[in-house]
């Protein structure tokens, strides 16, 4: 069975469809990217593998995670998956991490809710899981987030996210809002911990360099439905779809630009 199943899924927010009749599967350990314009309905898929839909959008369709149906099912039903089977990192960790809250308390929470931990080994644990992201200095638990650079926050929000050891970690644009070199860290910093854990990786990217780093398999989403899939080097080598391959020439064009003499000035 696969890690998770998607099925049919449509996702409405009233008359307007933002995913039709999408379909695709992830298995345990496998890295699937999932790439697109804006406004092609990527972020939308992640959310609704959660239950996360703000209740205004209904989805339609089936979303097994670990064998349990998502789509349709009560909230409460949802909570012990998020977090044990799958989690969910964010683009602006600005705005995902509680801003009245001190870091170490928001990464103690998972661990205390999922893991059951307290006291001196609730410390140690919070400790652990900032050292992993590279933040192993000790006032980095103690800070709120706006004390923190926008790479700090982000390698925080993972930290979260990967508290409670998921088996399926989403990463929906985990990158965008930081600079290039800062990316570049952040990046290496999840495919370490993706291979170190043998997680499942779903990640959602508009950028195709970013994604076939990331991923060995990828669906390319226009308005909404899935318009190609397949490995991301056989599709990104030789894309069959018009969509798919303006964007494999849009990418070619723009290495090309920055190749030649102060084109990357």
């Amino acid at each position: 069975m696969s890690l998770l199943q998607v099925t049919g899924l449509t996702v409405r927010a009233g008359d307007a469809a933002l995913v039709r009749d999408l379909s695709f599967s992830l298995d345990a350990g496998e890295r699937l990217g999932l790439i697109g314009e804006s406004g092609s309905g990527k972020s939308v898929t992640s959310l609704a593998a959660l239950g996360l839909l703000p209740d205004a959008v209904t989805a339609d369709g089936s979303i097994l995670l670990d064998g349990h149906e998502v789509v349709g099912a009560p909230d409460r039903a949802l909570r012990p998956l998020r977090g044990p089977v799958a989690q969910i990192v964010f683009q602006e960790p600005l705005t995902a991490l509680d801003p009245l809250m001190r870091v170490g308390r928001q990464i103690a929470e998972p661990l205390r809710r999922h893991l059951g931990l307290r006291g001196a080994a609730l410390k140690d644990a919070v400790a652990s899981a900032l050292s992993e992201v590279a933040l192993p200095d000790a006032r980095i638990a103690r800070a709120f987030p706006h004390e923190l650079s926008g790479g700090q926050r982000q390698r925080v929000a993972i930290a979260i996210a990967l508290a409670a050891r998921p088996r399926l970690l989403i990463a929906d644009e985990p990158t965008t809002a930081l600079d290039v070199t800062v990316q570049h860290e952040v990046l290496a910093l999840l495919e370490r911990l993706v291979a170190d854990r043998g997680m499942a990786l779903l990640f959602i990217s508009h950028d195709l360099a970013v994604v076939a780093r990331m991923t060995e398999r990828i669906v390319v989403l226009r308005a909404g439905a899935a318009v190609e899939e397949g490995p991301v080097l056989d599709v990104l080598r030789a894309p069959h779809h018009p969509y798919t391959q303006a964007l494999v020439g849009s990418a070619r064009t723009l290495d090309a630009a920055l190749d030649l003499p102060g084109g990357a000035s």
